[in-house]
């Protein structure tokens, strides 16, 4: 067994935990290039784009230099299977000091509605389960004492199921989404060993949407927000604003109110794949205590049946 020094191993831990289960509001996962992880956040998210299988895996590693500080990844794959009807699963992974580990694991279902000549609107459906678990294996109080606190005598491993609901209205150059991809409320941690420690998951409420500019042939801005609100923490609010030249190079800026300043950049490889990174500036007093966050996506587009080929198929924006 490992053994840890347990003043600053817990103290770290206990404020890690403290942070993104109250002040940023941040139970759930935190992406800076939203945009590109839109299936992990709401159900209803659909591209309408037949015979396409749309693929994304993202990994974000956050606050690095801060002991115990959050690392995620995810991935999600999905794919109209008519005109109406879209189906995918998503997976998520939230590491909080190799200490917490929660996995999510769901299938979404949305519906298609044509509310326009060009405009749609998805309503959606998150079905799925929560793995969680805190490994406490290494805490050890004091340099060659056994004796551990009654509090982290056992580990934890518990399975919730959840669902998720959402709606999504979308054309070529805009959408905007509203949803709720954890509606049922538990307990992780409940009273053990005559000790009360309760970490509830709270219901998380997303609004986001996103626009393309055209400003001429080569250069399209897209500027694109996501509000995230839940029962107890302050409102977080993520705005970017990215230029989009000749369809393939993407840079932009980003803004996390009272939390960091961001910078994102994309490249679109191929017809089908496309890579990016975003870096974040931490703004608050946590800026002194780490070097930021770093995170990198990859999103790859299968054309199941061979019929859309090169660059002149309808552009992936969002």
């Amino acid at each position: 067994m490992k053994h840890l020094n347990i003043y600053h191993k817990i103290a770290a831990l206990l404020s890690i935990l403290v942070l993104s289960f109250q002040s940023n509001a941040q139970q759930d996962p935190q992406f800076t290039q939203y945009m590109y992880n839109m299936s992990v956040i709401n159900p209803a998210y659909a591209t309408a784009n037949e015979d396409i299988l749309n693929l994304g895996g993202h990994y974000r590693t956050q606050w690095v230099g801060l002991e115990g500080a959050p690392k995620t990844g995810s991935f999600f794959a999905h794919t109209p299977i008519n005109d109406k009807i879209e189906m995918g699963i998503s997976f998520t992974n939230d590491n909080i000091g190799d200490v917490v580990n929660e996995n999510n694991i769901f299938a979404d279902f949305a519906y298609v509605l044509p509310v326009g000549l060009e405009s749609k609107l998805s309503l959606g459906l998150k079905a799925g389960f929560t793995f969680f678990d805190a490994t406490f294996d290494g805490f050890i109080l004091q340099s060659g004492n056994q004796t551990t606190d009654v509090a982290f005598n056992e580990n934890i491993t518990k399975a919730f199921p959840n669902l998720g609901i959402g709606a999504f209205l979308f054309t070529d150059n805009y959408y905007l989404g509203l949803s709720a991809p954890n509606m049922l409320t538990t307990k992780h941690i409940e009273t053990e060993n005559g000790v009360k420690a309760t970490g509830v998951q709270s219901v998380h409420y997303f609004f986001t949407g996103g626009y393309v500019f055209d400003i001429n042939e080569k250069l399209k801005l897209k500027p694109a927000f996501m509000a995230k609100a839940v029962s107890g923490a302050p409102l977080a609010l993520d705005v970017t604003a990215n230029v989009l030249i000749n369809e393939k190079l993407e840079a932009g800026l980003g803004y996390r109110l009272g939390d960091a300043v961001s910078a994102l950049v994309n490249f679109r490889i191929s017809p089908d794949l496309r890579i990016g990174y975003s870096y974040d500036y931490t703004t608050s007093n946590l800026g002194s205590f780490n070097s930021g966050s770093h995170e990198i996506f990859i999103l790859f587009d299968v054309d199941l049946f061979g019929f859309k080929k090169g660059y002149d198929r309808s552009p992936r924006f969002f």
